[in-house]
């Protein structure tokens, strides 16, 4: 189930899967972790966890850069990469995104995955691998302590990597994430338009754990205000991660400006941007694909959209990015908080919502 099967209305026109793998060339996959029940067990669980992995250009046997950049819109979390991606602007790995005490691990699974993949280029160039890992907590539904994410569930998540249509709630790096207090996760949406006649694409995914229940608005209209019900905290406790790819050429100051407008996409379902909230995001480009070999031509060329062109980037943008939110939202279904608490962190009533929406002609 997602937003747009219950008759929520959102502006812009989807790509063919409404999701990041919309952008062409781009895959997802997850691997998701849910065993146990009862009172919390410091490394035995209950696990509610995960991985997410994208990979921009798909399994290539050759580095090559992803155009990118990076904004940290409140820096109460982790991405690690940023620093580079800030100064070069490009990545060359995965994105993954776990839970936040499993970066580490997460970190050297793809640092592993680079090496075999790309072993020629490791061996002979002497390159060094600098993955992108980014995380949200996820400690009020998982044995975040128990440190349960592995080397096997990255590669997993990697090789599991696909194109087309994308599960959302719970799952990945989602599994046990909440969003203005009802259960939340991995949603994604995309966007397409039009420029010079040409056909582009917009994608998003996030890992949306962020915001309180009475921030919560959903096209305008404030859900929080009417479902006040099971409530898990009063305090926000999470974190959002928003990833926006395209195929649309730009170079990385222009990607870091669109990365910028993710604080806008997050802010229209409420969010003021809490303090305890890390709210990191990355925009990438799978355009201008070139190698990167020492040997490489010392003057390269790179195509890039006018300046006065990114109204209507930046605004679709915000579309997919409030619409992912929701579809995470709408995906998940409830999960039981750890004991010695037991409460239920409730998926969102979808009827509920529909009569609140209702009432405001919405």
């Amino acid at each position: 189930m997602r937003a747009r099967d219950l008759g929520l209305k959102f502006e812009g026109e989807t790509g063919l899967h409404n999701a990041i793998t919309d952008v062409p060339g781009v895959t997802v996959g997850y691997s998701t972790i849910i065993e146990g029940e009862g009172p919390l067990e410091v490394g035995k669980g209950p696990i509610r966890t995960g991985v997410t992995a994208i990979l921009p250009r798909g399994k290539q046997n050759e580095m090559k850069p992803i155009w990118a950049g990076a904004f940290s819109f409140n820096g109460n979390g982790e991405m690690t990469g940023t620093h580079w991606i800030n100064d070069g602007g490009y990545f060359l790995s995965p994105i993954c995104i776990t839970n936040t005490h499993s970066v580490g691990t997460v970190h050297q699974a793809v640092v592993k995955w680079m090496i075999d993949n790309y072993q020629d280029q490791f061996l002979n160039e002497h390159l060094w691998a600098m993955p992108v890992v980014a995380e949200t907590y996820d400690g009020v539904l998982n044995d975040i302590n128990g440190l349960h994410v592995k080397e096997e569930h990255v590669l997993a998540a990697i090789q599991s990597a696909q194109s087309g249509e994308l599960k959302e709630g719970n799952v990945g790096g989602g599994t046990g994430m909440i969003c203005y207090g009802f259960k939340g996760g991995t949603g994604t949406s995309s966007r397409k338009l039009d420029i010079d006649g040409e056909e582009y694409h917009i994608g998003v995914l996030v890992q949306a754990n962020y915001g309180k229940r009475e921030w919560l608005k959903v096209s305008g209209v404030p859900v929080g205000e009417h479902l006040t019900e099971n409530i898990v905290h009063t305090k926000e406790m999470g974190s959002i991660i928003v990833i926006i790819g395209t195929d649309i050429p730009m170079l990385p100051h222009q990607l870091k400006r669109l990365a910028k407008r993710a604080s806008i996409g997050i802010g229209r379902s409420g969010s003021p941007g809490g303090n305890d909230s890390g709210d990191i995001f990355l925009a990438f480009s799978t355009a201008n694909e070139m190698s990167i070999h020492q040997k490489e031509d010392p003057i390269l060329t790179m195509k890039v959209t006018n300046d006065q062109q990114f109204d209507p980037i930046y605004e679709q943008a915000c579309h997919a990015i409030d619409e992912a939110i929701i579809n995470a939202m709408i995906a998940a279904e409830s999960m039981s908080a750890l004991k010695p608490s037991g409460k239920v962190v409730e998926a969102i009533d979808h009827e509920r919502l529909m009569e609140v929406m209702k009432k405001y002609n919405r």
